[in-house]
């Protein structure tokens, strides 16, 4: 699926809520004679192949509301003031409440930053969002293209418009501390007065009575047979990290970490499992701060039965702040040794303020974090079986779009497929909901990377033209995410030679062989090569880690170009996205994604005495045959993709044995190359 944010200081990376099941919270002719690449004779001759129309995203004037926060911003003394996309939790995907950077710019992708100065805006964001940003913003704001040559970083912007003195603002929920400190650093270096917080959020103020309420959802236990580990056991596991640290306890504030650390599911956040809480884990004690209306009877006995007590979630920083009273307190009697409260480096300036600051606090990379990212045993065979329901799923839609559109010659639009692949997969064992909102596009939609089809003024889809799938859904034995780009009719060369090498750049991760110890930084490039012997490349990253029940994207690791995927190599039990692709603004768009699971490999020698690793993959879906070139493949692509279909067709048959068109597709998709 789209790939988490390489701008945002805040997240590790829009969705509509859950379905229930039960009491569970649901969450044209090739070119053979032509010398020339086909992708540059494309750009050369038309960018325009398909019939398909991109759809063109609505505006909104956002002039009554700068107007009004301008006023706020006076009567606060305030000169700029930033509205991050992230939530009191750093959230990567928020709920409806939290939209704050939507409501104000207008512009709804899930990555970027707005700044406001009492004259100008400025909104930033990064090479996925940059085709969206642009027919979203209307003329109140200036798009600042992150990543590319001579663009400001919105921390630079920010800095550069306090120059002379002036107050630069933000709502310290909302931006991690060490955000928090380099903005502030930048600031006045470039002659700005500070960075100042200020914990009444004025974008709320402008949003008013029309602002969503929070949610409250209600909360389950995961069993066990899901989860592999009961809570006890994750908590003594965190508490021998923390003696190491000799540490006073960890504040946690990550909702996706808490959820997984107490085995709890929510629903707050559209399509991702959790709910709106804080945790503090010490030596002695672990607290649960959440509102208690959203627990059953069974979570409370669950809780209490592993130790855990229950307070109200907005009770969080006046606790925070008598723990460091306390602490404080007991340095001064005791004189002992200067030990500090840990939270994540993801947490919130605010936090780390009620907690003391840094004389208090110390911030590390979460120990749960790290935890939840290693999958036990009974989540990798999660991730295992689950995809093979989901892949069930999409071979099912896919044969039946298919049929569709070319024998049946129906009419249809971007979501009323999306419809029917959700109503597929809600057929299948365990289902929960879709984990992100599927990515339904044809033609030139396809090219937007992060495209969302809206009901009623999508586009129809196309059989002549390129047609793009990035879907996924949460079951309770796992999270699956999964892009296939297809065509119904004849592709052009040059989206078949596109396809083609983005297809190598995928099979060459899969493939991958590496000594432990290696990041995601470092495997980058071989998904990228092939596409870079053409002089092509994408922009975004190749792979987030996901969560097992849990968020679609996952931290710490990742394939990418990021700093952060330098600093954590992967490891066996890692669960992690492989998706290259290729986007021609206007004409189409080239993704292909599967899930990949990390694990320990045997090779003849094992140099320096390190084990080495390698990929599983368990996405079950197949590419798309009349795509690939198969003059561009090598023969040793050739067995792995034989070997690939083979073990879908395995896997896979039996759910179609009374569906006559799915199977007929199916055999044809999956035929060995020779």
């Amino acid at each position: 699926m789209r790939y988490p944010s390489p701008l945002s200081t805040l997240s590790v990376t829009p969705r509509t809520a859950f379905s229930s099941v039960s009491s569970i919270p649901k969450l044209r002719p090739r070119l053979c004679n032509v010398r020339a690449s086909p992708i540059i004779l494309l750009r050369l001759v038309s960018r325009f192949q398909s019939t398909a129309v991109a759809i063109e995203m609505d505006k909104v004037d956002t002039t009554a509301r700068l107007s009004q926060l301008r006023e706020l911003m006076k009567k606060h003394e305030v000169d700029v003031y930033i509205v991050p996309s992230e939530d009191s939790h750093a959230s990567e995907y928020i709920a409806p409440a939290d939209a704050r950077r939507a409501f104000i710019s207008g512009f709804t992708g899930s990555a970027g930053c707005a700044v406001v100065t009492l004259e100008k805006a400025a909104l930033a964001t990064d090479g996925r969002y940059f085709n969206q940003a642009s027919h979203q913003l209307d003329t109140n704001w200036t798009l600042l293209k992150q990543g590319l040559v001579d663009v400001p970083t919105w921390q630079e912007w920010s800095a550069d418009q306090a120059s002379g003195g002036k107050v630069v603002a933000v709502d310290p929920t909302l931006l991690t501390s060490g955000a928090a400190k380099k903005l502030s650093e930048k600031i006045k270096k470039s002659g700005g007065k500070d960075l100042a917080a200020i914990e009444e959020n004025l974008v709320d103020i402008v949003w008013g009575e029309d602002k969503p309420p929070q949610p409250e959802e209600p909360i389950i236990v995961l069993d066990e047979k899901f989860a592999g580990k009961d809570a006890k056991t994750k908590l003594t596991e965190l508490r021998a990290e923390l003696k190491k640290k000799k540490s006073l306890g960890f504040v946690v504030s990550m909702l996706d970490e808490i959820a997984w650390l107490f085995n709890l599911r929510g629903n707050d956040i559209p399509y991702n499992p959790v709910f709106f809480s804080y945790a503090i884990v010490t030596a002695d004690d672990a607290t649960l701060y959440v509102n208690s209306s959203k627990l059953s009877a069974e979570c409370k006995s669950y809780l209490a039965e592993n130790g855990v007590s229950i307070k109200p979630y907005k009770d969080i920083f006046s606790d925070a702040s008598a723990l460091r009273e306390s602490a404080e307190a007991q340095k001064k009697e005791e004189g002992s040794e200067n030990k500090k409260f840990l939270i994540s480096n993801k947490a919130s300036w605010a936090l780390k303020r009620a907690l003391g600051g840094g004389g208090m606090v110390e911030e590390i990379r979460s120990p749960i974090g790290d935890s939840k990212a290693v999958k036990n045993e009974t989540e990798l065979e999660g991730m295992r079986q689950c995809h093979i329901r989901d892949g069930a799923a999409l071979i099912e839609f896919f044969a039946w779009l298919e049929n569709e559109l070319i024998v049946k010659k129906t009419t249809l639009d971007e979501v009323e497929a999306a419809d029917k692949l959700e109503s597929l997969r809600a057929k299948q064992k365990d289902f929960v909901g879709l984990s992100f909102p599927s990515i339904s596009s044809t033609g030139p939609n396809a090219a937007v990377i992060h495209y969302k089809p809206e009901r009623g003024s999508c586009s129809v889809i196309d059989p002549n033209a390129v047609y793009l799938c990035d879907s996924g859904a949460q079951y309770l034995d796992g999270t699956t995410d999964t892009t296939r780009t297809l065509h119904f009719s004849e592709p052009t060369a040059a989206e078949i030679e596109a396809y083609t090498l983005v297809l190598k750049g995928n099979m060459a991760l899969d493939m991958a062989i590496f000594p432990k110890g290696t990041t995601g930084f470092a495997l980058d490039s071989l998904a990228r090569q092939y596409l870079w012997q053409y002089g092509l490349d994408y922009r975004h990253g190749t792979g987030h880690g996901v969560g097992s029940y849990l968020n679609v994207h996952e931290g710490p690791i990742g394939i990418g170009t990021r700093v952060q995927y330098s600093e954590v190599s992967l490891s066996p039990g890692n669960v992690i996205s492989d998706e290259p692709g290729y986007y021609e603004d206007g004409s189409f768009g080239i993704r292909i994604e599967n899930i990949v699971m990390v694990k320990e490999v045997k090779t003849k020698y094992k140099f320096g005495d390190k084990p080495y690793l390698g990929f599983e993959h368990v996405t079950m879906v197949p590419y798309c045959r009349k795509l690939i070139d198969e003059t561009l493949l090598t023969d040793a692509e050739k067995t792995w993709l034989t070997n690939y279909n083979q073990e879908i067709w395995e896997k896979t048959k039996g759910y179609f044995e009374n569906d006559k068109v799915t199977l007929e597709w199916l055999k044809r998709e999956t035929q060995g190359f020779n």
